[in-house]
């Protein structure tokens, strides 16, 4: 394949408007489906039609014509393409030559269509029949010693009926390793909710932004991550919200955007403004920003007592509904403000403006993504923000809240229904009481646990419910070590990537129904249900033919292995399969409260929302109150000990998505909004560190990781491009990058890999392909 020409061009433009126009036009080209891609468009997310594929924002009323977005678009026109990958591709290619072809190459051969098996005599894969591929797993999870020496990992795409499936084959077999994308992006968010407001998920709805007059973006990018926010930012700008973007890279979907269904910001082409004040810390600043914000109001508040004026804080919320409260003001009347802009990297005029911008709206809204949670304090971060947002009784009122924003589709939903490596006692008895069982109540591993175990022999089976593991993953190298122990991997997906190409003895990829087909089982056309990143439950049923007679849908393919591999099993594997409404039978008998009525309340448009009791001021803590926590700034982290040692030559770098990329997923080459095409091997960096290391942009770097382990991690060859980034930052694409994470750099608390967080120096070195001068 031709690789488009590299270049960098800075983009002056609006996020969305033309330019995301014409990359529709250009991805249903690409994916040669100019009718087809438009007409399956017209039923994303609609009450009658399929579920955009992509990420977990919400749909408006889920009844919107043109409700999505240029990155929903990718997702589609991938699934729905016109190309296919049958078995004859693979005869004519082995693995070790596609090992070499890029993960954008990979996926863009378009949809698998039959099942396939790994044989290594030739290096190649050959076809299998779906009984056969069943038997193969079965035999291998039958052999093994213990259980716990299997491992199911879960991507955030499967749907509601799928994860409860497959949670209740695994614990029926006799573990909890159930390794998710939640642990990897968001399990600081599910962290440190709990404790603090009861539930590890958001408060607000979309009705909240609708409401609001403040909003506080944090560590994210919504224009490439979860383009269809921006429209809710737009509207609440217009309204007259202050929106404050807090994220150390200058990103323009945060600065302007151009709605496609606006014709005056088409005409215009300058879009609409969406931030009032974009505020930059440096990497892992934020809690010491936020500290330093939760200092100026409470500093107000004691000043506002002194006066006898109006307090700053909501006393009566407070009282009411909080603990701890005297704690965290007197931390904050201690905190020191030399430490506060340090370890910020915030200018203290800044951090007061947005403090002043806080304390003066009526009703805050805080959002955050990944920038969030993937940093060693990630957990105390989001607590601390919980802090400033009890304060003024910013949670449970509307036009107010907290707002994690999820990543793929189903990820939230996925946890609700089971995938997780610790579910509560009460909800594996009642797995047991339902279906007459007896289920493993040892904590099972989680994705950095699961690869450790691999690499050390303990984990000898890996079967992936979708997802791409190998490259969504940290520490690279030793993560391909671990799969490649294993005896058996199997991949649950609709296209070929990077993890069925890292493989274990035996190897199976299994290709399943996408979102966007139509899904025809005994009973007739099944519809599955997700759950977004605002606790909405909607039902989404597919509407193309599928790819091939011969993929099997997630719930099939996961019912058919347990009645494969649990011979002596009385639950009705077959017979779930028939008609799906059973499995959300057994989801409501599960999990009685939270999915009363299920079947019946799918059937309303948009769905029901599943409950927050944090929303209506309800906290399920211990204590029966929402609490405050002290969380100190940090002064002796990994970063910080890096730094005693490299002093100024030590960069911290993080991990991000380019804009033709959905997580592991690579659309395509360019990243137009940062000015970069054709090429992803690139490092942002601030144009004053480019000069004190005597580089110029456009020279080459290596980057290499540092950390006390003796093991040498490098990212070779990375063209340097200048950036608005705070001095000492680094921001480079993963996959690319992951190798620079340690599998033992993980957040307190959720042992999240820190990708925001990464100690590295630079190396410089020559063009790829340019020798070095002898």
């Amino acid at each position: 394949m031709s690789q488009p020409k590299a270049s960098i061009k800075p983009y002056h433009h609006p996020a969305a408007g033309w330019g995301a126009l014409k990359q529709v036009a250009a991805q249903l080209a690409l994916q040669k489906i100019p009718v087809k891609g438009v007409m399956t468009l017209l039923a994303q997310n609609q009450p009658d039609g399929f579920d955009c594929p992509g990420c977990a924002w919400p749909d408006k009323e889920h009844t919107s014509t043109f409700e999505f977005c240029e990155n929903g678009v990718k997702a589609v026109a991938a699934e729905a393409t016109a190309k296919r990958v049958p078995p004859a591709f693979f005869a004519n290619h082995t693995v070790t030559e596609l090992m070499g072809w890029d993960d954008f190459a990979l996926e863009n051969e378009g949809r698998l269509t039959h099942p396939m098996r790994y044989n290594p005599a030739t290096d190649k894969y050959e076809e299998i029949s779906w009984d056969g591929a069943f038997e193969l797993v079965a035999a291998h999870l039958n052999a093994l010693a213990d259980p716990n020496e299997a491992i199911f990992y879960t991507s955030g795409r499967a749907s509601n009926e799928a994860a409860f499936l497959y949670q209740l084959f695994v614990r029926e077999f006799g573990t909890n390793n159930f390794p998710d994308c939640s642990n990897l992006c968001h399990e600081s968010t599910s962290m440190a909710l709990p404790p603090t407001v009861g539930i590890g998920k958001g408060s607000v709805t979309l009705h909240d932004f609708e409401h609001t007059d403040t909003i506080l973006i944090f560590g994210q990018n919504p224009a490439t991550n979860h383009p269809r926010m921006l429209g809710e930012l737009r509207e609440a700008a217009k309204r007259g919200a202050r929106i404050v973007a807090i994220n150390p890279l200058k990103e323009r979907g945060l600065e302007r955007f151009a709605d496609p269904q606006s014709p005056f910001d088409m005409l215009s082409f300058k879009g609409s403004r969406i931030s009032d004040m974009f505020v930059q810390p440096k990497l892992g600043g934020d809690l010491a920003l936020i500290k330093g914000m939760i200092k100026f109001v409470i500093q107000w508040d004691d000043e506002a007592i002194k006066q006898g004026s109006e307090r700053v804080v909501d006393q009566e919320f407070i009282r009411q509904h909080t603990n701890n409260f005297e704690a965290i003001a007197e931390d904050a009347r201690q905190e020191n403000w030399d430490v506060i802009v340090e370890e910020s990297g915030v200018p203290l005029a800044q951090i007061a403006e947005v403090a002043r911008i806080y304390a003066t709206g009526d009703c805050v809204i805080a959002t955050w993504g990944m920038g969030i949670t993937q940093h060693k304090h990630g957990v105390a971060t989001i607590k601390t923000m919980v802090n400033l947002m009890l304060l003024r009784g910013n949670i449970g009122k509307e036009g107010a809240g907290l707002c994690p924003v999820r990543g793929h589709s189903n990820v939230q939903g996925n946890r609700t229904v089971g995938i997780y490596e610790k579910m509560p006692l009460e909800f594996l008895e009642s797995l047991e009481r339902v279906f007459g069982i007896q289920v493993p109540k040892t904590p099972g591993y989680d994705a950095v646990g699961a690869i450790q175990a691999m690499i050390d022999g303990k984990g000898k089976v890996f079967f992936g419910l979708g997802g791409n593991f190998s490259i969504a993953t940290p520490d690279t190298d030793r993560t391909w070590e671990g799969m490649r122990n294993c005896d058996l991997t199997a991949h649950v997906t609709t296209k070929l990537n990077r993890s069925h190409l890292v493989h274990g003895k035996e190897a199976l990829i299994l290709p399943c129904l996408g979102r966007t087909e139509i899904d025809t089982q005994e009973s007739g056309p099944q519809g599955v249900t997700v759950e977004d990143s605002m606790s909405m439950v909607h039902i989404s049923y597919g509407m193309n033919k599928p790819a091939s007679p011969h993929l099997l849908s997630e719930p099939a393919i996961v019912a058919r292995l347990a009645h494969a591999t649990l011979k002596q099993s009385k639950t009705p594997w077959l017979a779930f399969i028939k008609d799906y409404s059973k499995i959300r039978d057994a989801i409501e008998q599960t999990m009685p409260v939270a999915f009363k009525d299920y079947n019946e309340r799918i059937k309303q448009p948009g769905g029901f929302r599943m409950p927050v009791p944090s929303s209506e001021r309800i906290w399920n803590t211990p204590s029966g109150k929402a609490e405050f926590t002290l969380q100190p700034i940090p002064r002796n982290s990994p970063i910080h000990q890096a730094r005693e040692q490299y002093g100024d030559q030590l960069f911290v770098l993080m991990t991000t998505r380019s804009h033709d990329q959905y997580n592991t997923t690579i659309y395509g080459m360019d990243d137009r909004y940062r000015g970069v095409f054709g090429q992803r091997r690139v490092v942002f960096m601030n144009p004053l560190d480019i000069t004190r290391m005597g580089l110029e942009a456009g020279d080459w770097v290596n980057l290499v990781s540092v950390w006390q382990d003796g093991i040498t991690r490098r990212a070779d060859k990375f063209l340097v491009v200048s950036y608005d980034i705070p001095p000492g930052c680094l921001s480079g694409y993963y996959p690319e990058t992951n190798n620079l994470v340690p599998l033992e750099s993980v957040a307190d608390g959720s042992r999240t890999p820190t990708s925001k967080s990464i100690p590295v120096i630079l190396e410089k070195t020559t063009a790829p392909g340019v020798p070095h001068a002898v």
